[in-house]
């Protein structure tokens, strides 16, 4: 019997933007925080350096450790972080979040969906990525106000275990913090590397979310559903 469900956030919760999207966005989170810079007159680097550096940037490692936006944000706009306050780094992270954030959206099926599973007594979690390991802090304080932090028992970022999914550290502190077998809990995610290849590597069943067939590419016995309508119908079939 599954008496906890796991959910990744991004275009499965919550739409931000398509892949095809990211490199704009990139640049306009990049341009959001050159700016900030330069209104506290500490914008010292040339703009070409500052997109050769970016691209540099543009990865994740291959072991999944997180690689903090802080660290990446110093080295792109050449600061030196012994003289630079925690105060600025703060605002730096804020200004590269913001056009991200100020796309975001719920889907429809999101909260109906998680009010039905909290009156069912599921456990409910999420577990994310961020975007260029950005701080978890700023994506608890987005997802309050998004309204959705109240249906969760445990939510848990990459920048709170120092681990990209889909490595195995992530799933295990989340079971850890939810108190509950991984044989109890499904994962539900939108991206096949992340969201398959993780939770069953520690004992978790994965169900795919598809909200765009076709987009991605999940192995036919994983029976992908459409959208979170499909799901509370799925837990009680497994």
């Amino acid at each position: 019997m599954k008496t906890a469900v796991l959910f990744d956030l991004g275009n499965t919760l919550v739409h931000y933007f398509e892949k095809y999207e990211f490199q704009t966005i990139l640049k306009q989170a990049i341009d959001e925080v050159q700016n900030y810079l330069r209104e506290k007159d500490v914008f010292h680097v040339s703009s070409d350096d500052v997109w050769r550096a970016v691209k540099t940037e543009d990865f994740e490692a291959s072991d999944y450790q997180v690689r903090p936006l802080e660290e990446r944000l110093m080295r792109i706009f050449q600061l030196d972080n012994l003289v630079f306050s925690h105060e600025i780094m703060a605002a730096m992270c804020r200004c590269f979040m913001e056009p991200i954030f100020a796309r975001a959206y719920c889907y429809e099926d999101t909260v109906p969906t998680l009010k039905e599973l909290k009156s069912k007594g599921y456990k409910l979690a999420i577990v994310s990525n961020t975007t260029w390991g950005s701080p978890a802090n700023l994506w608890r304080e987005h997802l309050a106000l998004l309204g959705l932090s109240t249906y969760f028992d445990v939510i848990v970022f990459c920048r709170d275990v120092g681990w990209r999914k889909p490595a195995k550290q992530i799933f295990q502190y989340t079971l850890h913090r939810l108190k509950v077998p991984p044989q109890q809990c499904v994962f539900v995610g939108d991206d096949p590397r992340w969201d398959v290849v993780g939770p069953s590597a520690v004992g978790i069943d994965p169900i795919p979310i598809d909200r765009k067939p076709s987009t991605q590419h999940f192995k036919e016995e994983l029976k992908p559903i459409k959208n979170l309508n499909e799901l509370v119908n799925k837990l009680q079939h497994i």
